[in-house]
């Protein structure tokens, strides 16, 4: 898509996820441009939640926050609680969607932004962790996964699992514990992947324009099945791209 940058694409595709009348839990950066942009465009009702403890915030456009801990992510809150109080919120149920991205992503969801490499305590790169991934993918209702599509990170067995998805298929999330959510979408530069609803393998649901689906699978480190039905996700339009360039003027996070 001429004129369209990764970062816009991704940002779009996933703001159409997005619903009216739920809330997403939505980290800085494209997860969140891809919520402001949703509660711009036809989720006027969708409440956004913070990581620093911030509850239906209203993003000024050019005011874009870089950090989930400073004011501007504050702007015309509903509530501003602790961060601990934010968590125990979608520990209640209150959080419907969860926006997240990772370093690696294995066939069942699972994410790791913790270490590369097999050895935890020797690994070739250390990642930042955790913060409040884990809790957004062990509590949400549903998580959506926003990342670019590369082969090395749609890896076959993610090296260490940060963020539970469906863990190792066949109901072995419940298994432990996790009586609900999962990962619903994974929404790429190339495409939308979802999960079989019985093996919760991933699979191809959708390709962007002028992707096919063997380029999918050629950036994919493990063997990705189709849906029944491939569909193919419209491009940005012209009114998207111009709401989301105005939300991040400066291009901090749209590059």
């Amino acid at each position: 898509m001429t004129g369209v940058t990764t970062s816009e694409l991704l940002a779009v595709v996933a703001a159409r996820e997005l619903r009216d009348d739920t809330t997403v839990f939505a980290g800085v950066g494209v997860p969140l441009l891809a919520a402001a942009l949703a509660k711009q465009r036809h989720a006027p009702r969708l409440t956004l939640v913070i990581e620093g403890g911030i509850i239906g915030p209203e993003i000024a456009p050019g005011r874009l926050p870089i950090s989930t801990n400073e004011m501007r992510a504050g702007r015309r809150a509903t509530m501003l609680p602790g961060i601990t109080d934010a968590f125990l919120f979608a520990q209640r149920g209150f959080v419907d969607t969860g926006f997240m991205g990772g370093a690696q992503i294995d066939r069942y969801g699972n994410v790791n932004t913790s270490v590369i490499g097999a050895d935890y305590w020797a690994p070739k790169v250390r990642l930042p962790g955790t913060g409040g991934a884990n809790d957004i993918a062990s509590l949400c209702r549903e998580v959506i996964i926003v990342t670019p599509h590369e082969r090395r990170r749609f890896v076959e067995r993610v090296d260490f699992v940060t963020s539970p998805g469906w863990l190792r298929g066949d109901g072995s999330r419940h298994q432990a514990g996790l009586r609900f959510g999962g990962v619903s979408r994974v929404v790429t530069t190339l495409g939308i992947l979802g999960f079989d609803p019985e093996s919760r393998r991933m699979r191809i649901e959708a390709v962007h324009p002028g992707v096919s689906v063997a380029t999918i699978r050629e950036h994919t480190g493990f063997e990705l099945p189709e849906a029944p039905r491939v569909e193919t996700t419209e491009p940005p339009s012209a009114e998207e791209l111009e709401r989301l360039r105005a939300l991040d003027p400066e291009r901090r996070f749209l590059g």
